[in-house]
């Protein structure tokens, strides 16, 4: 090929990446444009980008223009009717995802409804349906029926749950499931893609292995076949779905570590490299990306995987799970999952994926889908704080003024979990507006010269 006409496309990958011309106008989706990116690339702001532009508070030219980058996604599959567009990327509020579903050791669609419920409630801005078990298609058909956020699958659960062995998956039934879930309207699908026959010698000196569900069956049907991962080989089929009903990939993270001690290793950052390619095959078609990444990470080696991922992944919006900061943790990794999430939206993730009590353990319960989502929710909104994200502070200013004036129903209205701090304060019987740790030694009442004793 000349060089000048090697010049002339990267030129115009460029100026498409950039966002196209800009000009701001109005419209609804039609049939050859699809894509919140594609029409921010020419410059066209849709409703789903002026909703976001509002609850962000930011301008909707600087939604447009980080849209047509590739730096921020909305999740929006043109048959998800019901649906409260979320914008995910830097300069926005850090979002949290809460995982609902069933496995096939329980299967109960009204918990699981509730767990949505639950996860809306109390603040998460998606729900993913990892289910396993039961009537697949209906579960996910009532969960997109009630959900006014977006919503998630991985789709390579349902090939496995269909399956009766990994010798009768073929690459169409692979394909055929992610088309059907793309027409149902799921928003989003973390797709393993990055998952080659290259990295597998690269696991063998793994404490934990393979710990993703989706990139342990790959790896199996790879060693099985003794073929490439179908999705990395059809990732134009990919592109060519998720273009037609606008559903958002998030690049799975199939080698992810499932311990401290494989962190940050060579089929880790394999994978990403890979993924950091995908994107902008991705971003070529119009297809909107985001990347996933770990996993369990070392507290002081979470900087250093956040710049790597923005560096080979050419600032497409990380999400990430937890990430967990000790192996030590089981019946609390909600707790270790929110210490490592805060670092890691401080260094660059834009989306922490919850983790609950249960992880490790069991699937989660009601009660441990509002403890994941309350402790993600603290997380993220920490790390707006510290990267100064439009109104993060307000509210926090807006409850220490309640504390100083003794105000126990505004601070109780105004804080994460209502329902829990409300309980507390009657459980303790206190009187009028004294608490029962300080009494009449109140700090606040002797500082504005309120008490005498």
């Amino acid at each position: 090929m000349p060089l000048i006409q090697i010049y002339a496309e990267v030129e115009n990958f460029i100026s498409k990446v950039q966002g196209g011309k800009l000009a701001r106008k109005h419209l609804k989706r039609d049939e050859n444009m699809t894509t919140q990116m594609a029409f921010a690339r020419e410059g066209k702001t849709t409703k789903e980008m002026k909703i976001v532009a509002k609850k962000e508070k930011v301008s909707e030219d600087f939604i447009l223009k980080k849209v047509g980058k590739g730096q921020v996604v909305i999740p929006a599959n043109i048959n998800h009717k019901n649906l409260e567009p979320v914008g995910i990327g830097r300069g926005l509020r850090i979002k949290i995802n809460s995982n609902i579903g069933t496995s096939p050791e329980d299967i109960d669609l009204k918990k699981e409804l509730k767990k949505l419920e639950i996860s809306i409630q109390y603040g998460a801005d998606t729900v993913m349906d990892l289910s396993t078990g039961g009537d697949l298609d209906h579960i996910r058909t009532e969960i997109l029926r009630r959900s006014t956020v977006p919503v998630g699958t991985v789709p390579i659960y349902q090939t496995m749950a269909e399956a009766k062995t990994v010798d009768e998956v073929t690459a169409k039934k692979i394909f055929e499931v992610i088309k059907k879930q793309a027409e149902q309207g799921v928003d989003f699908m973390t797709l393993h893609c990055g998952v080659t026959r290259e990295a597998i010698p690269l696991l063998k000196n793994r404490i934990a292995g393979v710990v993703s569900r989706g990139g342990s069956f790959l790896v199996a049907w790879m060693r099985r076949h003794e073929e490439q991962n179908p999705l990395y080989e059809g990732f134009e089929e990919v592109l060519e779905i998720c273009k037609k009903y606008d559903v958002t990939i998030s690049l799975g993270d199939g080698l992810r570590p499932g311990c401290l001690s494989d962190a940050t290793d060579k089929a880790q950052l394999h994978e990403l490299k890979i993924l950091g390619e995908l994107t902008k095959r991705a971003w070529a078609e119009d297809v909107q990306v985001m990347v996933e990444g770990p996993g369990h990470v070392p507290f002081n080696q979470i900087k250093k995987n956040m710049e790597l991922q923005q560096r080979y992944c050419h600032g497409a919006p990380f999400y990430v799970l937890g990430p967990l900061v000790t192996d030590i943790s089981a019946g609390y990794d909600h707790i270790t999952g929110a210490i490592g999430g805060t670092l890691a939206a401080f260094y660059g993730a834009s989306f922490l994926c919850y983790v609950t009590p249960a992880e490790h353990l069991k699937l989660p319960d009601v009660e441990d889908v509002k403890e994941g989502v309350i402790a993600s929710k603290i997380a993220a909104h920490s790390a707006d704080i510290a990267l100064g994200i439009p109104g993060a502070i307000e509210k926090d200013n807006e409850i220490s003024l309640a504390r100083r004036k003794l105000d126990w129903e505004k601070q109780i209205s105004l804080s994460v979990d209502p329902e829990k701090a409300r309980r507390y304060r009657e459980k303790s019987k206190a009187k009028d507006d004294q608490c029962t740790m300080c009494g009449k030694y109140c700090a606040l009442k002797l500082f504005d010269d309120k008490v005498d004793y």
